[in-house]
C-alpha cells in the first residue's frame, strides 16, 4: 500500500501541502468567537476612516504602520468591516511564508526537508498567534519569505535584474509596513559572506538593498519623532532573552545536522542567519531604547522552520536504508503528534482570552447596561477604541471628557478637556458608565485627567453595575447627592 504522503507528493507540489495546511489552521476559529482585541482595534477604527482622515493621524501617531491602514482601508472599503477581513490578509500572508519555507527547504536539502519545514513554520506556537492577528506581522513574514528565495534564487546562479528589483521591491514594501523587519538585510548578508558569494551577486544584492534602505530611511527618521508611542516597553532583562536563546539552540542544533560548510549554500547558510541575526538584532537595538517585542521579528521564525525541517529530512533519510517503508510515515507521524501536542495552545489562541481584552464583548455590554440616556467616560482615553469600533453601541450616550475627535485630532484616542473642565461636566450628569480596563489587567491611574474621573466617581456618584468580561470593565454610577 502506497503512503497517502507519497501520493500527496506525487500529485500535489512540495510548496502546496504546507500551504494549505497553514491556510487550513488560519480559518479554523477565525472570529476567535466575534473578539476583536485592542491592537486590532486600531487597525479597524482607523481603516474606517477616509484617506485624508488617516493622513492627518499618520502626521501625529502611527506613522510606522502607515502602509498596512491604507491597505485596510481599501479591504474595509471593497468587503465592509468585520472579523474576517480583518484578518484573513494575515492568514494568507502566513500560508504563503509557509510554502517558501517549503520551497527554499527542498531546494536546499532535498522533498522531506522542504515538506517539513513547511509545515512546521504553521505549526509554531507564535505563528498561529500572528496568523489570525489583524496587523502587519504576516504580511512583514510572507515579505521576509520571498525575499529570502529570491536570494536563493539569484545564490543558485539564476540570474537577472527583475529578479533583484522583486527583491528590492519586496524588502522595500516590508520596511514599510515595519521598519524593524530591515533586520533581514544583515541576516541575508550573513549568508552572502557564508556562501562567498561572486563579486557581480555582491553587487546586485547591495544595489537593490541600498535603493530599498534609502527608500525607508525617510519613514524610519519621521517615525522617531513619534517615539513616545513606545514608550510602553520595559528595559531588557536577562528573562526576555531566553526565549531567544531557546530558539537559537534549536535553530543550531538542526543547522548542524545540515552539515554546514563554508562556501557551500545550504538550509544551514539561509535559515541559522534569518533566525539568528534578527533575534540578536532586536536584543542589541533593546541595549539602546527598550524595543525589545517578539512579534516585530516574527519573520525569523523562517529560519527555525527551515532547520527543524532539515532536522526532519535528516532523520528520514537516516532512517530509509534499513526501513523504507517506515521512513516514508514517519513526517507525517510526527506532524500528527506535533498536532496533537500543540491542540490545547492552538485552541488557546482561538479563544478570546488568548489576547489581552475584548473590545466588542465590552460594547455589547454598554449596549444592555446604557439606558435611556446619560454619559460615558473612558479610562485611560485609550479605552475610547471601544467607541470608535461599536458606535451604535454608544449612540445616546455623551462622550463628556472629549473636545475633539480623533479623525478630527489626528490620534487613536481624541483629545479630552482638562481635569477641572471634566469635573464640571461630570457633576452635571445624573447617570455616568465608565469603561476602563479589568481589575487584573488594569494599570494604577496616573494622568491627572484620569484621577480627576475617579475623585468626582468616588465622592459624588454610586456604583449601581458592574460588570467585566474579557479583560474590560463597565460600570454604572448614579449620582449619589447634589455637589456642595
Amino acid at each position: 500500500m502506497t503512503p497517502p504522503i507519497a501520493v500527496f507528493r506525487r500529485r500535489l507540489p512540495v510548496p502546496l501541502i504546507p500551504m494549505l495546511g497553514t491556510l487550513a489552521l488560519g480559518l479554523w476559529g477565525l472570529p476567535r468567537q466575534h473578539s476583536v482585541w485592542r491592537d486590532e482595534a486600531a487597525t479597524w477604527q482607523v481603516a474606517l476612516r477616509s484617506i485624508p482622515e488617516i493622513w492627518h493621524m499618520l502626521g501625529q501617531v502611527d506613522a510606522v504602520h502607515g502602509l498596512y491602514y491604507l491597505l485596510m482601508h481599501e479591504l474595509f472599503e471593497c468587503f465592509g468591516p468585520s472579523t474576517t477581513t480583518l484578518r484573513l490578509p494575515s492568514v494568507l500572508a502566513m500560508a504563503a511564508a509557509s510554502a517558501c519555507v517549503a520551497v527554499i527547504g527542498h531546494r536546499l536539502a532535498g522533498a522531506w526537508a522542504g515538506l517539513g519545514g513547511g509545515l512546521a513554520f504553521g505549526l509554531l506556537p507564535a505563528v498561529q498567534f500572528y496568523l489570525q492577528e489583524g496587523r502587519p506581522y504576516a504580511l512583514v513574514a510572507a515579505g521576509a519569505g520571498i525575499s529570502t528565495l529570491l536570494l536563493v534564487t539569484g545564490l543558485e546562479g539564476r540570474r537577472g535584474a527583475p529578479r533583484w528589483a522583486a527583491y528590492g521591491g519586496t524588502v522595500l514594501l516590508c520596511g514599510m509596513l515595519n521598519w524593524l523587519s530591515l533586520l533581514i538585510l544583515p541576516a541575508h548578508l550573513a549568508t552572502l559572506v557564508w556562501t562567498r558569494a561572486r563579486r557581480e551577486l555582491w553587487t546586485s544584492w547591495a544595489t537593490a538593498s541600498a535603493a530599498a534602505l534609502a527608500c525607508v530611511l525617510p519613514l524610519i527618521l519621521f517615525s522617531r519623532s513619534q517615539a513616545e508611542q513606545m514608550s510602553w516597553i520595559p528595559p531588557l532583562t536577562w528573562h526576555m532573552v531566553i526565549g531567544p536563546a531557546v530558539l537559537l539552540s534549536i535553530g543550531g542544533l538542526g543547522a548542524l545536522l545540515d552539515r554546514p560548510q563554508v562556501g557551500r549554500l545550504s538550509a544551514a547558510a539561509v535559515g541559522l542567519p534569518l533566525l539568528a541575526v534578527p533575534q540578536v538584532g532586536l536584543i542589541g537595538l533593546s541595549l539602546i531604547e527598550p524595543v525589545f517585542v517578539d512579534r516585530y521579528i516574527v519573520f525569523s521564525l523562517l529560519g527555525l522552520a527551515l532547520l527543524i525541517g532539515v532536522a526532519l529530512g535528516t532523520a528520514i533519510q537516516a532512517a530509509a536504508p534499513r526501513f523504507p517503508k517506515a521512513s516514508t510515515w514517519l513526517l507525517p507521524v510526527v506532524v500528527a503528534g506535533a498536532v496533537v501536542a500543540l491542540l490545547p495552545q492552538s485552541l488557546a489562541k482561538r479563544s478570546p482570552a488568548s489576547r489581552v481584552d475584548d473590545v466588542l464583548a465590552v460594547a455589547a455590554d454598554v449596549r444592555r447596561l446604557k439606558g435611556t440616556g446619560g454619559s460615558v467616560l473612558f479610562v485611560p482615553a485609550a479605552r475610547r477604541d471601544t467607541k470608535l469600533v461599536s458606535p451604535d453601541a454608544f449612540r445616546g450616550l455623551s462622550d463628556i471628557a472629549l473636545t475633539e475627535s480623533p479623525e478630527d485630532s489626528g490620534t487613536l484616542k481624541g483629545v479630552e478637556a482638562g481635569p477641572d473642565q471634566i469635573r464640571a461636566a461630570m457633576l452635571a450628569q445624573r447617570r455616568i458608565l465608565l469603561v476602563t480596563d479589568a481589575t487584573k489587567v488594569a494599570k494604577p491611574v496616573s494622568a491627572a485627567r484620569d484621577e480627576m474621573k475617579a475623585s468626582v466617581l468616588k465622592e459624588y456618584f454610586t456604583v449601581v453595575a458592574d460588570e467585566e468580561v474579557r479583560g474590560r470593565r463597565v460600570t454604572v454610577y448614579e449620582r449619589r447627592f447634589p455637589a456642595q
